[in-house]
């Protein structure tokens, strides 16, 4: 039986009590914080490093919102979602020192692919502002969503594809889209170009932006879970010397990401 007249510790109080507001919250700023907890920003940033060196709290890069850490909780417990975006976060931050230009990483859902991380906040190009998290992505036309749906399993591939088909649409269309994915799986990247006649929420914006994509596949025990792009004005340089330049650290940075969850299992 607890004896309820030994005195508390109030540091740890404190840090359960920040503990608790991420959890409830699913994710909140130093702010929100501050103004939840009353406690001042300096003692929540150490309570925050301390949960941190835990494993308890991460914090994203895309907003800087502090969450609930996934990777120590249970495999069978934790959102892969969460769990990827997690573990991609320091080599998100990695990606952009050696790339210097900002990267996504999405998830699929059943008619686009969601932004889960984003290094943008960190690389700071107006030119080239990505995300939020939770925007949705074409599968059709932008890089990122041509890079899944050409590296996951051919029945999900069917299926995703059976979503977006037109009622309309013609057999050219469907033969240039089979053709583009082929193409991704050989040369091991996927690009915005060229582009596919199907609509849908973002082929205006793909074609309008002035930025220029690629993206890889995120593979976890061989499957497709995720994929993660690559972003530049259109202006600054063409595609072949960004393939030349930074394909292979692009490729590098997935496969490290999907070693980091297969060994978090």
């Amino acid at each position: 039986m607890i004896d309820r007249k030994v005195k508390t510790i109030r540091a740890l109080e404190r840090g359960i009590d920040v503990l608790q507001c991420i959890r409830r919250s699913r994710g909140m700023s130093l702010h929100e914080l501050h103004q939840q907890t009353g406690l001042s920003k300096a003692t929540l940033l150490r309570i925050i490093v301390t949960l941190s060196s835990r494993g308890l709290v991460w914090q994203r890069l895309g907003d800087g919102a502090y969450l609930p850490g996934v990777i120590a909780a249970s495999a069978q417990t934790a959102d892969i979602g969460a769990k990827l975006a997690e573990i991609a976060s320091p080599f998100m931050m990695e990606l952009s020192q050696k790339a210097f230009w900002p990267s996504v990483l999405a998830a699929p859902r059943l008619d686009h692919v969601e932004i889960i991380e984003t290094n943008g906040p960190v690389v700071r190009l107006d030119s080239a502002v990505l995300g939020p998290v939770g925007f949705k992505l074409s599968y059709i036309h932008t890089a990122t969503g041509r890079a899944y749906l050409a590296a996951c399993d051919g029945d999900e591939r069917r299926a995703i594809i059976s979503r977006l088909q037109p009622a309309d649409a013609d057999a050219d269309s469907i033969t240039l889209l089979d053709n583009i994915l082929s193409g991704i799986r050989k040369t091991g990247y996927a690009a915005r170009d060229p582009v596919h006649p199907w609509p849908d929420r973002t082929k205006i914006m793909t074609m309008r932006d002035g930025r220029r994509s690629i993206a890889v596949p995120v593979f976890v025990h061989r499957q497709s879970v995720a994929s993660l792009n690559l972003t530049w004005p259109t202006r600054r340089s063409t595609l072949d010397e960004i393939v030349a330049r930074h394909l292979g650290t692009l490729q590098e940075t997935a496969r490290a990401i999907g070693q980091a969850v297969e060994a978090s299992v």
